[in-house]
């Protein structure tokens, strides 16, 4: 059952998998991290509180987390179109992903720079310490660890929903499983691609953690 052609097309899977994950992590953190220092910042307890500016992301960012993964990856299929060219492959199925995450990353985000010790903000603005400087310089830095983990649970989730764009064409070690697993019934392809993607975010979740524990290290 494994010949050359199975390990092949298995091979070429797991490269597409990391590709979409790791490429759709890094645009929803350009979308994401942003998100998330506004969300702080313009929190009522926020250095800049803005009761509107809050709100309204809070509710963009409740409504596209509230929408099935699967649901999205067909609503935004036109947009997918226009920016790639196709709506199906594992290039494309980067745009959902980074739609999907965003949000999800932005809500991390601003759980992190929430645990900053408001001390130390209130230190930095006694200071005369600008509003960039505070969140570049205290927010961030403050918050790196726990940032640094939110990046090891956000590969993890992504590579989950990466899996489900299998149903859909979305290529990746989920397309395989879908169309083995479960239109040809041939379980063992199947169950080395649940394997894969096992060993796959552990291994991607360990470097995450033993990063953060380091710089936890040096932080102290």
């Amino acid at each position: 059952m494994f010949d050359e052609t199975i390990v092949k097309m298995l091979l070429e899977g797991t490269w597409a998998t990391l590709y979409m994950t790791l490429f759709s992590t890094f645009y929803g953190y350009v979308i994401g991290l942003p998100l998330g220092v506004i969300l702080t910042v313009t929190d009522k307890d926020g250095i800049r509180p803005n009761a509107f500016v809050y709100k309204f992301l809070d509710f963009i960012i409740n409504i596209a987390r509230s929408i099935p993964f699967l649901i999205l990856l067909i609503l935004v299929m036109p947009l997918t179109k226009l920016l790639v060219g196709r709506s199906y492959g594992y290039e494309a199925t980067i745009v959902p992903l980074t739609i999907a995450a965003a949000p999800f990353i932005g809500r991390m985000v601003e759980s992190s720079l929430k645990e900053v010790d408001k001390g130390v903000i209130e230190a930095a603005q006694s200071m005369g310490a600008g509003i960039f400087t505070i969140i570049w310089k205290v927010l961030l830095a403050e918050a790196r660890t726990s940032l640094l983990v939110g990046v090891t649970i956000a590969i993890g989730t992504i590579l989950g929903y990466s899996a489900m764009a299998g149903v859909v064409g979305g290529g990746g070690l989920g397309d395989i499983a879908i169309r083995y697993g479960y239109y040809r019934y041939e379980t063992g392809i199947m169950i080395v691609t649940i394997v894969v993607l096992v060993v796959l975010v552990q291994i991607l979740q360990g470097i995450g953690m033993m990063l953060s524990k380091k710089l936890d290290r040096r932080h102290r």
